[in-house]
Protein backbone atom coordinates (compact mmCIF):
# COMPACT_ATOMS: atom_id res chain seq x y z
CA UNK A 1 0.00 0.00 0.00
CA UNK A 2 1.36 3.44 -0.94
CA UNK A 3 1.95 5.97 1.79
CA UNK A 4 -0.02 9.15 1.20
CA UNK A 5 2.19 12.22 1.01
CA UNK A 6 1.75 15.93 1.58
CA UNK A 7 3.94 18.23 -0.53
CA UNK A 8 4.91 21.81 0.23
CA UNK A 9 5.87 22.85 -3.29
CA UNK A 10 7.76 25.98 -2.32
CA UNK A 11 9.59 28.54 -4.43
CA UNK A 12 12.71 28.00 -2.30
CA UNK A 13 12.30 24.44 -0.95
CA UNK A 14 10.22 21.32 -1.50
CA UNK A 15 9.19 19.45 1.65
CA UNK A 16 7.44 16.09 1.62
CA UNK A 17 5.50 14.65 4.55
CA UNK A 18 4.66 10.94 4.53
CA UNK A 19 1.60 9.92 6.54
CA UNK A 20 2.78 7.93 9.56
CA UNK A 21 6.43 8.89 9.05
CA UNK A 22 6.62 12.70 9.24
CA UNK A 23 8.83 14.87 7.02
CA UNK A 24 10.91 12.56 4.81
CA UNK A 25 12.39 15.10 2.37
CA UNK A 26 13.47 18.74 2.47
CA UNK A 27 15.49 19.96 -0.51
CA UNK A 28 15.90 23.23 -2.46
CA UNK A 29 13.56 23.73 -5.46
CA UNK A 30 16.43 23.85 -7.94
CA UNK A 31 17.18 21.77 -11.05
CA UNK A 32 20.48 21.88 -12.98
CA UNK A 33 19.98 21.42 -16.74
CA UNK A 34 22.41 21.04 -19.64
CA UNK A 35 21.16 23.67 -22.11
CA UNK A 36 22.69 21.87 -25.09
CA UNK A 37 20.89 18.56 -24.52
CA UNK A 38 18.05 19.68 -22.15
CA UNK A 39 19.16 16.85 -19.89
CA UNK A 40 18.54 17.17 -16.13
CA UNK A 41 21.93 16.87 -14.42
CA UNK A 42 21.08 17.41 -10.75
CA UNK A 43 18.06 18.13 -8.56
CA UNK A 44 17.62 19.61 -5.08
CA UNK A 45 20.62 20.10 -2.77
CA UNK A 46 23.12 18.97 -5.41
CA UNK A 47 21.71 21.48 -7.94
CA UNK A 48 21.60 24.28 -5.32
CA UNK A 49 25.34 23.91 -4.75
CA UNK A 50 25.76 24.78 -8.44
CA UNK A 51 23.80 28.08 -8.27
CA UNK A 52 26.06 30.90 -9.50
CA UNK A 53 28.90 28.45 -10.13
CA UNK A 54 28.04 26.73 -13.43
CA UNK A 55 29.72 26.84 -16.87
CA UNK A 56 27.71 28.50 -19.66
CA UNK A 57 26.07 25.27 -20.89
CA UNK A 58 24.66 24.36 -17.45
CA UNK A 59 21.79 26.34 -15.94
CA UNK A 60 20.56 26.04 -12.36
CA UNK A 61 16.82 26.64 -12.76
CA UNK A 62 14.21 27.41 -10.11
CA UNK A 63 11.08 26.00 -11.80
CA UNK A 64 8.73 27.82 -9.39
CA UNK A 65 8.36 31.56 -9.30
CA UNK A 66 6.18 33.47 -6.82
CA UNK A 67 4.68 30.22 -5.55
CA UNK A 68 3.52 28.98 -8.96
CA UNK A 69 5.00 26.85 -11.74
CA UNK A 70 7.03 28.86 -14.23
CA UNK A 71 8.53 25.83 -15.99
CA UNK A 72 6.13 22.88 -16.16
CA UNK A 73 8.49 20.19 -17.53
CA UNK A 74 11.25 21.00 -15.07
CA UNK A 75 8.78 21.00 -12.14
CA UNK A 76 7.50 17.59 -13.23
CA UNK A 77 11.10 16.26 -13.48
CA UNK A 78 11.86 17.67 -10.03
CA UNK A 79 8.78 16.15 -8.39
CA UNK A 80 9.32 12.79 -10.12
CA UNK A 81 12.91 12.75 -8.86
CA UNK A 82 11.88 13.54 -5.26
CA UNK A 83 9.02 10.99 -5.24
CA UNK A 84 11.23 8.27 -6.77
CA UNK A 85 13.81 9.09 -4.07
CA UNK A 86 11.13 8.16 -1.51
CA UNK A 87 10.51 4.85 -3.31
CA UNK A 88 14.12 3.98 -2.60
CA UNK A 89 13.34 4.47 1.08
CA UNK A 90 10.74 1.69 0.96
CA UNK A 91 7.63 3.53 -0.22
CA UNK A 92 5.46 1.92 -2.85
CA UNK A 93 4.23 3.60 -6.00
CA UNK A 94 1.19 5.80 -6.62
CA UNK A 95 0.58 7.60 -3.33
CA UNK A 96 -2.32 10.03 -2.89
CA UNK A 97 -0.82 13.51 -2.84
CA UNK A 98 -1.95 16.70 -1.14
CA UNK A 99 -0.13 19.69 -2.57
CA UNK A 100 -0.36 23.29 -1.41
CA UNK A 101 -0.72 26.52 -3.36
CA UNK A 102 -1.09 30.28 -2.64
CA UNK A 103 -4.67 31.56 -2.22
CA UNK A 104 -4.83 33.82 -5.29
CA UNK A 105 -3.59 31.54 -8.07
CA UNK A 106 -5.53 31.26 -11.34
CA UNK A 107 -7.45 28.21 -12.52
CA UNK A 108 -4.71 27.55 -15.13
CA UNK A 109 -2.02 27.67 -12.41
CA UNK A 110 -4.11 25.30 -10.22
CA UNK A 111 -4.43 22.82 -13.08
CA UNK A 112 -0.68 23.00 -13.81
CA UNK A 113 0.17 22.12 -10.20
CA UNK A 114 -2.29 19.18 -10.12
CA UNK A 115 -1.09 17.92 -13.51
CA UNK A 116 2.59 18.07 -12.47
CA UNK A 117 1.79 16.03 -9.33
CA UNK A 118 -0.26 13.48 -11.30
CA UNK A 119 2.45 13.07 -13.94
CA UNK A 120 5.14 12.64 -11.30
CA UNK A 121 3.37 9.59 -9.87
CA UNK A 122 0.37 10.63 -7.78
CA UNK A 123 -2.78 8.49 -7.66
CA UNK A 124 -5.32 11.07 -6.44
CA UNK A 125 -4.08 14.63 -6.16
CA UNK A 126 -5.72 17.19 -3.83
CA UNK A 127 -4.89 20.88 -3.88
CA UNK A 128 -5.25 22.93 -0.70
CA UNK A 129 -4.68 26.59 0.08
CA UNK A 130 -1.35 27.24 1.75
CA UNK A 131 -2.35 29.42 4.75
CA UNK A 132 -5.06 26.93 5.77
CA UNK A 133 -2.59 24.03 5.64
CA UNK A 134 0.12 26.09 7.41
CA UNK A 135 -2.32 26.91 10.24
CA UNK A 136 -3.13 23.20 10.72
CA UNK A 137 0.60 22.32 10.66
CA UNK A 138 1.29 25.02 13.27
CA UNK A 139 -1.15 23.30 15.61
CA UNK A 140 -4.09 25.74 15.30
CA UNK A 141 -7.56 24.23 15.62
CA UNK A 142 -9.20 25.87 12.61
CA UNK A 143 -12.33 23.68 12.70
CA UNK A 144 -14.04 25.45 15.63
CA UNK A 145 -16.29 28.54 15.15
CA UNK A 146 -13.63 31.07 16.17
CA UNK A 147 -11.17 33.27 14.35
CA UNK A 148 -7.60 32.15 13.70
CA UNK A 149 -5.18 34.32 11.76
CA UNK A 150 -2.05 33.06 10.08
CA UNK A 151 0.69 34.88 8.14
CA UNK A 152 2.74 32.43 6.06
CA UNK A 153 5.88 34.09 4.62
CA UNK A 154 7.55 31.76 2.13
CA UNK A 155 10.14 32.25 -0.59
CA UNK A 156 7.90 33.53 -3.38
CA UNK A 157 4.64 34.53 -1.67
CA UNK A 158 3.28 35.80 1.63
CA UNK A 159 -0.16 34.37 2.39
CA UNK A 160 -2.35 35.97 5.02
CA UNK A 161 -5.64 34.38 6.07
CA UNK A 162 -8.30 34.41 8.76
CA UNK A 163 -9.87 31.00 9.27
CA UNK A 164 -12.96 29.73 11.06
CA UNK A 165 -14.93 26.45 10.89
CA UNK A 166 -12.24 24.82 8.78
CA UNK A 167 -12.22 27.36 5.98
CA UNK A 168 -10.82 30.72 4.92
CA UNK A 169 -13.02 33.71 5.81
CA UNK A 170 -10.71 36.43 4.43
CA UNK A 171 -7.32 36.18 2.78
CA UNK A 172 -4.71 37.93 0.70
CA UNK A 173 -1.67 36.56 -1.10
CA UNK A 174 1.11 38.86 -2.27
CA UNK A 175 4.07 37.86 -4.42
CA UNK A 176 6.50 39.49 -2.04
CA UNK A 177 8.45 37.32 0.42
CA UNK A 178 11.90 35.87 1.19
CA UNK A 179 13.19 35.98 -2.40
CA UNK A 180 12.33 39.67 -2.61
CA UNK A 181 14.37 40.28 0.56
CA UNK A 182 17.37 38.69 -1.18
CA UNK A 183 16.88 40.88 -4.27
CA UNK A 184 16.70 44.02 -2.09
CA UNK A 185 19.92 43.05 -0.26
CA UNK A 186 21.69 42.47 -3.62
CA UNK A 187 20.48 45.86 -4.93
CA UNK A 188 21.44 47.65 -1.71
CA UNK A 189 25.05 46.40 -1.85
CA UNK A 190 25.26 47.25 -5.53
CA UNK A 191 24.06 50.85 -5.10
CA UNK A 192 25.66 51.65 -1.72
CA UNK A 193 28.95 49.73 -1.97
CA UNK A 194 29.40 49.06 -5.71
CA UNK A 195 29.57 45.37 -4.75
CA UNK A 196 27.93 42.65 -6.80
CA UNK A 197 26.93 39.52 -4.88
CA UNK A 198 24.93 36.43 -5.79
CA UNK A 199 21.67 35.00 -4.50
CA UNK A 200 23.34 32.59 -2.06
CA UNK A 201 25.41 35.39 -0.46
CA UNK A 202 22.26 37.53 -0.06
CA UNK A 203 20.48 34.58 1.60
CA UNK A 204 23.42 34.17 4.02
CA UNK A 205 23.32 37.91 4.92
CA UNK A 206 19.56 37.73 5.55
CA UNK A 207 19.93 34.68 7.83
CA UNK A 208 23.00 35.87 9.75
CA UNK A 209 22.38 39.58 10.35
CA UNK A 210 19.03 40.40 8.73
CA UNK A 211 16.42 41.84 11.11
CA UNK A 212 12.97 43.36 10.82
CA UNK A 213 13.03 45.45 14.01
CA UNK A 214 15.69 47.55 15.82
CA UNK A 215 17.35 45.82 18.79
CA UNK A 216 20.64 45.49 20.68
CA UNK A 217 22.16 43.37 17.90
CA UNK A 218 22.06 46.26 15.43
CA UNK A 219 25.82 46.56 15.41
CA UNK A 220 26.26 42.88 14.47
CA UNK A 221 28.38 42.91 11.35
CA UNK A 222 29.37 40.56 8.56
CA UNK A 223 32.16 40.56 6.01
CA UNK A 224 30.62 40.22 2.54
CA UNK A 225 32.66 39.20 -0.49
CA UNK A 226 31.77 39.86 -4.09
CA UNK A 227 32.88 41.63 -7.23
CA UNK A 228 33.54 45.35 -7.41
CA UNK A 229 31.12 46.68 -10.04
CA UNK A 230 33.54 49.46 -11.02
CA UNK A 231 36.88 47.62 -11.25
CA UNK A 232 35.49 44.12 -11.81
CA UNK A 233 37.92 42.78 -9.17
CA UNK A 234 37.04 40.66 -6.10
CA UNK A 235 36.49 42.77 -2.98
CA UNK A 236 34.97 42.51 0.50
CA UNK A 237 33.05 44.99 2.67
CA UNK A 238 31.85 44.98 6.26
CA UNK A 239 28.11 45.60 6.73
CA UNK A 240 25.93 45.87 9.86
CA UNK A 241 22.43 44.65 10.68
CA UNK A 242 21.28 48.28 11.10
CA UNK A 243 22.64 49.22 7.69
CA UNK A 244 20.67 46.65 5.73
CA UNK A 245 17.40 46.94 7.67
CA UNK A 246 15.93 49.57 5.29
CA UNK A 247 16.36 47.07 2.40
CA UNK A 248 14.42 44.51 4.46
CA UNK A 249 11.89 47.11 5.65
CA UNK A 250 10.55 47.78 2.14
CA UNK A 251 9.35 44.16 1.90
CA UNK A 252 8.12 44.02 5.50
CA UNK A 253 5.98 47.15 4.96
CA UNK A 254 4.16 45.43 2.10
CA UNK A 255 3.45 42.32 4.20
CA UNK A 256 2.25 44.41 7.18
CA UNK A 257 -0.06 46.44 4.89
CA UNK A 258 -1.50 43.23 3.39
CA UNK A 259 -2.20 41.93 6.93
CA UNK A 260 -3.96 45.23 7.79
CA UNK A 261 -6.15 44.87 4.68
CA UNK A 262 -7.24 41.39 5.78
CA UNK A 263 -7.97 42.56 9.36
CA UNK A 264 -10.06 45.44 8.01
CA UNK A 265 -12.51 43.10 6.24
CA UNK A 266 -13.05 40.33 8.84
CA UNK A 267 -16.34 40.28 10.80
CA UNK A 268 -16.10 41.99 14.24
CA UNK A 269 -16.57 38.71 16.19
CA UNK A 270 -13.61 37.12 14.44
CA UNK A 271 -11.55 40.30 14.91
CA UNK A 272 -12.13 40.05 18.69
CA UNK A 273 -11.01 36.38 18.60
CA UNK A 274 -7.77 37.46 16.91
CA UNK A 275 -7.12 40.05 19.67
CA UNK A 276 -7.54 37.20 22.20
CA UNK A 277 -5.66 34.48 20.34
CA UNK A 278 -3.11 36.48 18.37
CA UNK A 279 -1.60 35.88 14.94
CA UNK A 280 0.50 32.82 14.06
CA UNK A 281 3.61 33.46 11.91
CA UNK A 282 4.81 30.55 9.78
CA UNK A 283 7.07 29.92 6.77
CA UNK A 284 10.80 30.59 6.39
CA UNK A 285 10.23 34.36 6.67
CA UNK A 286 9.05 33.86 10.28
CA UNK A 287 12.69 33.09 11.17
CA UNK A 288 13.79 36.67 10.38
CA UNK A 289 15.01 38.28 13.60
CA UNK A 290 12.56 40.68 15.25
CA UNK A 291 9.69 39.89 12.87
CA UNK A 292 7.23 39.19 15.71
CA UNK A 293 8.11 42.54 17.37
CA UNK A 294 7.48 44.34 14.08
CA UNK A 295 3.99 42.84 13.66
CA UNK A 296 3.09 43.44 17.33
CA UNK A 297 4.17 47.08 17.00
CA UNK A 298 2.35 47.72 13.70
CA UNK A 299 -0.83 45.61 14.12
CA UNK A 300 -1.32 46.03 17.90
CA UNK A 301 -2.24 42.34 18.23
CA UNK A 302 -0.35 39.49 19.97
CA UNK A 303 1.92 37.56 17.59
CA UNK A 304 3.36 34.07 18.01
CA UNK A 305 6.05 32.41 15.85
CA UNK A 306 5.27 28.77 15.15
CA UNK A 307 7.63 26.15 16.69
CA UNK A 308 8.86 24.85 13.31
CA UNK A 309 7.84 27.47 10.72
CA UNK A 310 9.65 25.80 7.81
CA UNK A 311 7.77 22.52 8.28
CA UNK A 312 4.22 23.76 8.90
CA UNK A 313 2.81 23.51 5.36
CA UNK A 314 4.15 19.98 4.76
CA UNK A 315 3.02 18.85 8.24
CA UNK A 316 -0.42 20.41 7.78
CA UNK A 317 -0.87 18.61 4.44
CA UNK A 318 -0.06 15.33 6.20
CA UNK A 319 -2.52 16.04 9.02
CA UNK A 320 -5.30 16.88 6.52
CA UNK A 321 -4.58 13.69 4.54
CA UNK A 322 -4.78 11.63 7.74
CA UNK A 323 -8.04 13.43 8.60
CA UNK A 324 -9.48 12.57 5.14
CA UNK A 325 -8.30 8.96 5.46
CA UNK A 326 -9.97 8.56 8.89
CA UNK A 327 -13.20 10.11 7.59
CA UNK A 328 -13.29 7.87 4.50
CA UNK A 329 -12.74 4.78 6.72
CA UNK A 330 -15.61 5.95 8.96
CA UNK A 331 -17.90 6.47 5.95
CA UNK A 332 -16.98 3.03 4.56
CA UNK A 333 -17.89 1.44 7.91
CA UNK A 334 -21.15 3.41 7.99
CA UNK A 335 -22.07 2.18 4.49
CA UNK A 336 -21.56 -1.48 5.37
Amino acid sequence: MAKDIGIDLGTANVLIYAVGKGIVLNEPSVVAVDTKTNQVLAVGSEAYRMVGRTPSNIRAIRPLKDGVISDFDITESMLSYFISKLNVKGFLSKPNIMICAPTNITEIERRAIIQAAEKSGGAKVYLEEEPKVAAVGAGMDIFKPRGNMVIDIGGGTSDIAVLSLGDIVASKSIRVAGDELNVNIINYLKTQHNLQIGERSAEAIKIQIGSAYPDENDQDSLEVRGRDSVTGMPRSVEITAEEIRPAIGVVMDQIVNAAKEVLEIVPPELASDIIDRGIMLTGGGALLKGIDKLFIDRLKVPVVISDSPLDNVAKGAGVLLEHMDTNSKKSRKANK
